[in-house]
């Protein structure tokens, strides 16, 4: 047995076990049974899902994303802020980053906005595939997005683990979004996400994905700068993006990300 330091993050409810490996390897990420039990709730620590920071030359850090079923992940807009939080805890304490996440390069700062809040910078989506009653994109992760007349009667679960196990996303499965129809702002979002299959509190790149879909159902027009806060059950983000038909650039998920507490445990 071993022990092991972590350390536990949270941004707007979406709740992370972060490990430092700056220096040396704890995990290397075939430990699927581990990771999942550190993940559970009863059983564990408890969490939607792990991270292991780590060195990569060429950037300030990795960020090396699981999730709660003990596997890898896709990009984790949330888990990235809270990656960020964590670096700088640890000495790292820069304005802006430059780091690799599971989808690739990604940049990070601290924003002027609001004390405790970081900005990730998110992948350009230049495609967006509009359904009869939905929108689908890849953030970094794939999202599916339903608009809904009303959310609180809503059973996500049940609703998104349909969706999420249909024959059309059965093969590598998706994240499912319900967004409120009501044109005002800020969107409220539940989601289903794939890997914990089950609601969680807030999702960084399903926010992402239905502020997206809002400009386009709304249809409104090209622009850069285009603000959109959205509301989550967790908490509030703000998305920020430049918008030229259904491509997007220069998007930046912005949001608090903190520390919840610290331990040890035998492995």
């Amino acid at each position: 047995m071993k022990l092991l330091q972590f350390y536990k993050y949270q941004g707007t409810g979406n709740d992370f076990i972060m490990i430092n490996q700056m220096k040396s390897t704890v995990l290397d990420g075939s430990e699927t049974a581990l990771i999942k039990r550190l993940c559970d709730r009863r059983f564990g620590i408890g969490a939607d899902g792990l991270i292991l920071l780590q060195p990569k030359q060429g950037y300030d850090f990795e960020m090396d994303y699981f999730n709660a079923d003990g596997h890898r992940g896709s990009m984790c807009g949330n888990g990235a802020r809270c990656t960020v939080a964590f670096a700088r805890s640890l000495g790292l304490e820069q304005s802006s980053y430059y780091f690799f996440a599971p989808d690739g390069p990604h940049r990070a700062r601290l924003s002027l906005k609001k004390e405790g809040w970081f900005e990730i910078e998110m992948s350009d989506v230049l495609k967006v595939e509009r359904g009869q009653d939905y929108f689908f994109m890849d953030t970094g992760s794939p999202h599916y997005v339903r608009f809904e007349e009303t959310l609180h009667a809503l059973n996500v679960e049940k609703e998104g683990r349909h969706i999420r196990y249909n024959e059309q996303f059965a093969a590598t499965g998706t994240n499912v979004n319900f967004v409120s129809a009501a044109p005002s702002l800020p969107l409220q979002v539940f989601t289903y996400e794939r890997g914990v299959e089950a609601e969680t509190l807030s999702c960084g790149t399903g926010v992402t994905a239905a502020a997206i879909a809002y400009t386009l159902r709304h249809k409104l027009l090209d622009e850069p700068g285009i603000t959109i806060p959205v509301q989550t059950k967790g908490g509030i983000l703000e998305i920020r993006m430049d918008k030229k038909e259904d491509r997007y650039s220069k998007i930046w998920l912005c949001g608090p990300a903190e520390e919840v507490f610290q331990g040890h445990l035998y492995i």
